[in-house]
């Protein structure tokens, strides 16, 4: 016993000794605030402010030195996150998480952004490559200037790679991962179900939008008609043991709007930003205000591992952005050449260019992809198109790639801001902007193709001609400017119709549920302040879910069996609050009743591909008009034989709730709030590799208010990455908050400082406070940028 507990003492001796030195390298992993460091690559003195919340003032002489300690400040608070942002686009995330990374190694190289970051960063003008330049030497300055590197490359094992200078237009490829279609996997959906179903029936399951739709410019889309059983007739059809779709895809998004200055008290304009993404530690906006001695003055949200402020205020201008939801990426069905290697092409048969990409992976053998080229775009294999498929994709190209943004910092009004927008290599957003004279306008930033005509929401053969004709000239760009109403919006949805919606395309719209609200919620009042702003982008009222509500009260009336059920739906107060059980239950029936119905409906596309790839589709946010239709109007024809009725359907839908929750939790209906299942879960990217300590990484667990039809765009792990409400001119009465804090690093204050503003929607001033800490760096001398 007396060996065992000296054994036993032992051993918590070594855990406390190895938890002290881990805890000590982290420290020392912490960035220096305060003092003075001697840098090679600036010409003047700059200096690196941080307040309260560790938001950053920097200021220098010149755009180059400013780049320079923006990078260095990136390095100190978020080097981990710039890494996985670059490997992410460049494939390289198996050489520092090894084998398990391999698959997305494998599905991102396909798109060789290193490559083509390499090429692009290199042909430049003069003014953005000394930028880029000077901001990657800044970000390996602020790596170097940490007494260890950051605690992420203890736990795997691996060093930090030095920050290159093609690593700023990676960066820009990941936010094209993100926000565009870069398989074609829309077109491809579409072009299954279009060669298999009734043209009539495709398109009436396929609406181009609702009477949902809240567009600037047009109205509605009217619905196709329902098809007749002499179309289409699923009633003998037997489909209930087959339920292979998933649940409706999530609605991801943003929001965005202005109002003129006639609506405001001091005559500026007013512009709301509410960027909706994936949200984890860190977060993926860094808060800075960039001054540049008598010249720029911007403040807003930069992107770590650019030099840029993707949105913000720079005292004459602001601007924000929401993912347009375009058409940018077209599918091209491969027509074999003459011989083995080869395809068509309008002038004629061509070799594939053939690319050998090396994957390193941690802890083994690299492994090499052969990558297939064409002149459209990259080859991805499809059974299902057994010549292949191409990806012709905006990304791909030289033109939508660029440091343009840099402009947007000098814009000085509306116009001058429209026109920049217009130039950026971006992935293509609906531009909202208002200047200080009151004005505002909507473009579309970033690069739009010139389609030939062909059908581009389905995969086409370019191989006769068709495909893009070039880039559409900045003065020929769909815009609004000045609206009579003094008001535009945005929410991902169509925004404009006809020609403008031609040029524009039909990507993945969302439903104009939110659109709608928040346009309801700018024409409710003719006067703003920021204040309004902030409560239109909390409002969480769950309008689109209110008719649901109904047809669920009208099913349950009289039914004895399902009384607790009907009476918690009867008490909801139509918000996506917290404590709320009526919007957890009307959601998860619609929910039900959407999968038994787009299950029942895609029947006829099983006789000619397997489950598997059916349960691939996603009928898209579009999809409510056909089910709300059927289940109104209770066709026959169009319900399959497992059921005896459309009633019996939908209350299959209730019961299979009322199941999943008894399995799941074993409790009363009336303690499933909306809550417990809307829960933060904003964790740091190595968290769940960490069993004991994994939490401490984390965001709270935070029950969240709001969901994807509403304002208040809100999930576990995805909702507003932002939210800023701010008029040129008058920043300091403007508003910024964002979820977790300013440092990546867990033992840093600024950890998760300004989280739980963002959690209870309280607002905290857009520009940063009295400076708390103080860095100047000053130049090598003999050293220094020219």
């Amino acid at each position: 016993m007396k060996r065992l507990l000296t054994a036993f003492a032992i051993v918590i001796v070594l855990v406390i000794a190895a938890a002290l030195m881990a805890l000590t390298l982290m420290r020392s992993s912490l960035p220096m605030l305060d003092g003075e460091l001697a840098m090679g690559g600036i010409s003047a003195p700059v200096t690196i402010s941080r307040d309260a919340q560790g938001i950053a003032v920097i200021y220098g002489e010149t755009r180059a030195d400013v780049a320079f300690a923006t990078g260095f400040a990136h390095a100190q608070d978020r080097f981990f996150q710039m890494d996985l942002s670059r490997r992410a686009a460049a494939g390289e995330l198996a050489e520092i998480f090894g084998e398990r990374a391999l698959d997305a190694d494998r599905s991102n190289r396909i798109h060789r952004f290193r490559d083509r970051a390499k090429r692009i960063s290199g042909s430049l003008p003069a003014f953005e490559q000394a930028v880029l330049a000077a901001y990657t030497a800044g970000v390996n300055a602020g790596l170097a200037s940490l007494e260890s590197k950051p605690f992420e490359y203890y736990l795997l094992g691996s060093d930090p790679a030095p920050w290159r200078y093609e690593d700023a237009m990676l960066v820009g490829y990941s936010m094209f991962m993100v926000l565009n279609d870069q398989r074609g996997r829309r077109d491809t959906e579409r072009g299954l179900l279009q060669r298999v179903l009734p043209a009539e029936y495709f398109n009436w399951m396929w609406p181009a939008g609702t009477e949902w739709d809240a567009p600037m410019i047009g109205g509605a889309v009217i619905a196709p008609a329902m098809p007749s059983a002499s179309v289409i007739d699923l009633s003998s059809s037997k489909v209930v043991n087959g339920l292979s779709v998933g649940p409706e895809a999530p609605q991801f998004g943003s929001n965005n709007w202005a109002v003129s200055g006639a609506l405001t008290a001091d005559g500026r304009a007013m512009v709301a930003s509410d960027m909706h993404l994936g949200i984890r530690v860190p977060n993926t906006f860094y808060r800075a205000r960039l001054v540049v001695d008598g010249g720029s003055d911007v403040s807003g949200l930069t992107l770590p591992g650019t030099p840029i402020v993707v949105s913000g205020s720079n005292g004459n201008v602001a601007w924000s952005f929401t993912n347009s939801q375009g058409d940018w990426t077209d599918v091209v069905e491969l027509r074999p050449g003459p011989d083995t290697g080869t395809y068509q092409t309008p002038e004629g048969p061509r070799a594939f260019d053939v690319h050998q990409e090396s994957i390193v992976i941690s802890g083994g053998d690299a492994v090499t992809l052969e990558v297939r080229d064409t002149i459209w775009g990259p080859v991805i294999d499809d059974e299902a198109f057994p010549n292949g498929l191409a990806i012709s994709w905006i990304a791909h190209h030289a033109a939508a790639s660029n440091m343009n943004h840099l402009a947007l910092e000098n814009a000085n009004d509306l116009q001058s801001a429209m026109t920049i927008a217009t130039t950026l290599g971006m992935p293509p957003q609906n531009f909202v902007a208002g200047d200080a004279k009151g004005n505002i306008g909507w473009t579309i930033a970033g690069q739009i193709p010139l389609r030939t005509d062909f059908d581009a929401t389905l995969p086409a053969d370019w191989s006769s001609g068709h495909g893009w004709k070039g880039w559409l000239n900045g003065t020929d760009y769909p815009r609004i400017v000045n609206p009579p109403s003094g008001r535009i919006w945005t929410a991902n949805a169509r925004v404009v119709d006809g020609d403008m919606l031609a040029l524009i395309g039909h990507g993945r719209y969302a439903r104009g549920a939110r659109a709608g609200q928040i346009r309801d919620g700018l024409t409710a009042r003719e006067s703003f302040s920021p204040a309004d702003f902030l409560a239109i982008q909390l409002d969480d009222r769950a309008l689109f879910l209110q008719r649901w509500q109904s047809l669920l009260l009208r099913l349950l009336e009289g039914d004895g069996q399902r009384r607790e059920f009907a009476s918690l739906v009867a008490q909801w107060n139509a918000r996506a609050s917290v404590d709320s059980v009526g919007y957890r239950l009307v959601r998860g029936f619609r929910a039900n009743v959407y999968a038994r119905v787009a299950n029942m409906l895609m029947s006829p596309a099983r006789k000619h591909y397997d489950e598997e790839r059916i349960a691939e589709i996603s009928l898209g946010p579009q999809f409510e008009a056909p089910l709300w239709q059927a289940i109104q109007e209770k066709p026959a024809h169009l319900l399959a034989a497992d059921y005896e009725s459309w009633d019996a359907l939908l209350l299959l839908a209730v019961d299979d709730l009322i199941a999943e929750f008894d399995t799941r939790y074993g409790g009363n209906l009336a303690d499933r709030t909306w809550g417990e299942r809307n829960t933060a879960q904003i964790n740091h990217p190595l968290s769940g590799a960490l069993p004991l300590i994994g939490d401490w990484l984390n965001m709270p667990r935070e029950a969240l208010a709001g969901d994807s039809d509403m304002p208040r765009v809100a999930g576990p792990a995805f909702g507003a990455s932002e939210r800023f409400g701010v008029s040129p001119g008058a920043e300091a009465d403007g508003y910024l908050h964002m979820p977790a804090g300013q440092s990546g690093h867990p033992m840093s204050v600024f950890y998760r400082a300004g989280h739980n503003d963002w959690v209870q929607g309280r607002p905290t001033p857009f520009l940063p406070g009295e400076p708390v800490h103080q860095l100047r760096l000053v130049p090598v001398r003999g050293s220094g940028n020219t």
